[in-house]
């Protein structure tokens, strides 16, 4: 074993446990460390508690004058739990979060200082906004941007900050966050699906769109994963061979979870309690050391705050017990990948899920409106929901054994295909008083009975409806809810505002009564959304054939998946709806684009680096080591030698081979990339880097993974598969 290896084995052979004081009861910490509605209703005055209450739930703005009032509430509840800053907690287009820390502290001369957080703190402040990327929206020499307080999600202490959600816009007043359009897109589909709602309850003032995801990651001994430069420095191994074991036996899967990780899931389950993030489920996912964790559903754009705190609260805590959390789609070849489940339904402030039928035929028909205008809504826009979830890394995991393919398709089960047939027969005009019956009795009215057994699913599906929300599959487990709940809400409030033009048109035009009006649209609906429908495997060669015919996407890399981003159909799309104007669309594409060729040129920088100055050196010490034994057995046996050293001659000509094999391939790649990086074209770089430098890598790899396998394991200087997948 190398040296480098041995002392990454020892260091993580030398761990001390670490102690977890565990919660006696969740119930009674949970969501303690936020400034939510309990503790408002102790720190404000009535009027301020009002004030917020109301912008959450209207989004009725907030005048200065109670700011100051609220700022003072928050500032004492924030300092009675030990905070000393505060910082407006934002995400911009890096996929991270970002904060900026100013301390309470004031001085007010004379030696005298006080502790300060008014109003205008609270509500906005301004970030340097040059330095994120902004997608040509502004100069370099024009650093302004402004952050504004979103009441809709609550502050919360993390360490000894005050953190304050905010969104994040340019100075002249474009988004460069993930918050905002989501929050626009969130606003578009709940005055669309309440004015669906008044059809059948007038009751109906608001609409959430409801997110639960489930988060998948790696857990890597800390000491291991700094040994390889390539997790380091890209989140994965770029170079590894298998493992003799891997996933083959599924033994790891739901299995009993080891005590370090326990306790790694205990202290970030206890964290996650204090910060109002609840999580609920925790399991062994099918890769060795590959785990998920998974909250109660909440309001879309909470969960989506959620999940951005989560990630970087999981990063922190895993320091503490010497882990390093991978959370790149596809960390280890041969092994399953990590996705990010997007699990999304929508709820009346009636307490009703949408997507869930009721007991009666009219609950049923509700269902029914709103079932197929999800289905309508993505097979009108399946290239626009598959952008959505495009990057460097998912690419990587699209189509694998673990994750559903770049084709887009929608699973419903065969007994909801069934009643979807059924309604397709429905009579064009005004139904007869047997069609209504027999369509309430026989096929609206037996839902819930059908539902009980419709819970199978297809993992192969990239959006399957799965008894009473739509499970967005094909989410990586590095993204930003934000991104694929924007497009999902944008494309359904969407679809909604269509469907209610048709519906009301058959009622005002036709003399048509409401129930004949929302069948005959929805018939229509089904008719023209069955490209969309598929049932079967995701991965066989036979469905991409079949998609090619059904007119389908089948965008397998971030630079075609793209494209559409940039269409005049999603321009017109996102500002129809007010989410996003043409500027912001097209940084944002400028944005993605640009990431991908960065992922792919520092991962091409890292694996050149890694063969060159890892691999070949370690070859031809092995190789000397290899010629120095052949010329003792010639000394010894003389002419007969060759009798003797077959197999290491044998040896050292392979070696040979596949050194001379990986320093052509990094020549060539470096020359691509140098090529790539002349182009100007951002579209025609990304598309250079992906087809002619990416490919590369798997030439390299190659050869070196041949290479571990004929190198004596003591001098081998990259941690292996076997360690880093098998170390507890």
């Amino acid at each position: 074993m190398s040296t480098l290896r041995f002392h990454a084995v020892k260091e993580s052979l030398k761990r001390e446990p670490v102690k977890i004081e565990e919660l006696k009861r969740r119930s009674d910490v949970f969501g303690s460390n936020v400034f939510n509605e309990n503790a408002m209703r102790q720190y404000l005055t009535k009027d301020a508690l009002i004030s917020v209450l109301e912008a959450i739930e209207k989004g009725t703005k907030i005048e200065r004058l109670v700011a100051d009032h609220i700022s003072t509430g928050m500032k004492e509840w924030a300092i009675s739990k030990g905070a000393t800053h505060y910082t407006h907690w934002f995400q911009p287009l890096t996929g991270a979060t970002a904060e900026k820390h100013d301390a309470f502290f004031e001085t007010i001369g004379n030696g005298l200082s006080i502790e300060k957080f008014g109003g205008n703190q609270l509500v906005q402040q301004e970030p340097d906004a040059s330095s994120f990327p902004h997608g040509g929206i502004r100069n370099t020499f024009e650093a302004r941007g402004y952050t504004a307080w979103d009441p809709t999600s609550p502050a919360f202490i993390y360490g000894t900050t005050l953190c304050i959600p905010t969104v994040f816009v340019a100075y002249t007043g474009e988004a460069l966050d993930y918050k905002t359009p989501l929050l626009r897109a969130l606003q578009a589909v709940d005055n669309a699906a309440v004015a669906v709602c008044k059809y059948f309850d007038k009751n109906v003032k608001k609409v959430n769109a409801s997110l639960g995801w489930e988060q998948e990651y790696f857990l890597i001994d800390n000491a291991l994963a700094t040994s390889r430069p390539d997790i380091v420095l890209t989140g994965r191994t770029l170079l590894g061979h298998s493992p003799a074991k891997g996933q083959q036996l599924d033994d790891h899967y739901f299995g009993t979870i080891p005590n370090r990780a326990m306790a790694y899931m205990r202290d970030l389950e206890n964290e996650c309690m204090l910060l109002g993030i609840p999580v609920k489920t925790r399991h062994n996912e099918v890769a060795p050391n590959q785990f998920e964790l998974a909250p109660i559903f909440e309001e879309a754009n909470l969960a989506v705050d959620h999940n951005s705190l989560l990630m970087d609260l999981m990063h922190k805590v895993a320091e503490r017990h010497s882990f390093k959390v991978l959370m790149h789609e596809k960390p280890f070849a041969g092994v399953n990948g990590s996705g990010k489940h997007n699990n999304w339904s929508l709820s009346t402030d009636t307490g009703i899920n949408l997507l869930s039928p009721g007991k009666t035929p009219m609950s049923n028909l509700q269902f029914l409106t709103f079932f197929i205008n999800t289905i309508k809504a993505v097979q009108t826009y399946e290239e626009l929901l598959r952008a959505a979830i495009a990057s460097a890394s998912n690419d990587h995991r699209l189509g694998a054994n673990e994750a559903p393919p770049a084709i887009i398709s929608v699973f419903i089960g065969a007994q909801l295909t069934k009643v979807l047939e059924e309604l397709e027969t429905v009579t064009k005009g005004k139904l007869s008083p047997k069609e209504k019956t027999d369509l309430k009795l026989n096929v609206v009215g037996k839902i819930p009975e059908i539902l009980l057994d419709n819970t199978d699913r297809n993992r192969t599906s990239p959006f399957a409806f799965t008894g009473n929300k739509f499970e967005f599959r094909a989410v990586g487990s590095t993204a930003n809810c934000a991104n694929p709940m924007t497009v999902l809400n944008s494309i359904m409030a969407k679809q909604l505002i269509d469907f209610k033009s048709e519906v009301d048109t058959l009622i005002d035009n036709k003399t048509m009564k409401k129930d004949d009006a929302i069948f005959n649209v929805l018939r229509e609906y089904i008719k023209t959304s069955k490209s969309i429908l598929f049932e079967g495997n995701g991965y066989s060669e036979e469905w991409e054939k079949e998609a090619v015919k059904r007119g389908l996407s089948n965008n397998k890399t971030t630079p075609e998946a793209l494209k559409v981003k940039v269409s005049k159909e999603a321009i017109q799309l996102y500002k129809e709806l007010n989410v996003m104007n043409k500027v912001e669309v097209e940084a944002r594409y400028e944005i993605e684009m640009e990431e991908y060729i960065l992922h792919i040129q520092i991962e091409s920088r890292v694996i050149g680096d890694i063969a060159r100055n890892h691999v070949v050196p370690t070859a031809v010490r092995y190789q000397n080591i290899l010629i120095e034994n052949v010329k003792g057995l010639k000394t010894i046996y003389g002419d007969k030698f060759k009798d003797f050293a077959k197999e290491q001659l044998m040896l050292i000509e392979k070696i040979s081979g596949h050194i001379e094999a990986i320093n052509t391939s990094v020549t060539k790649m470096t020359d691509a990339r140098k090529l790539c990086n002349k182009e100007n074209d951002i579209e025609k770089k990304a598309k250079e880097y992906c087809s002619k430098v990416k490919p590369l890598f798997a030439d390299i790899r190659y050869h070196c993974d041949k290479l571990e396998l004929m190198i004596d394991d003591e001098l081998w200087p990259l941690t292996k598969y076997r360690e880093l997948l098998f170390t507890k």
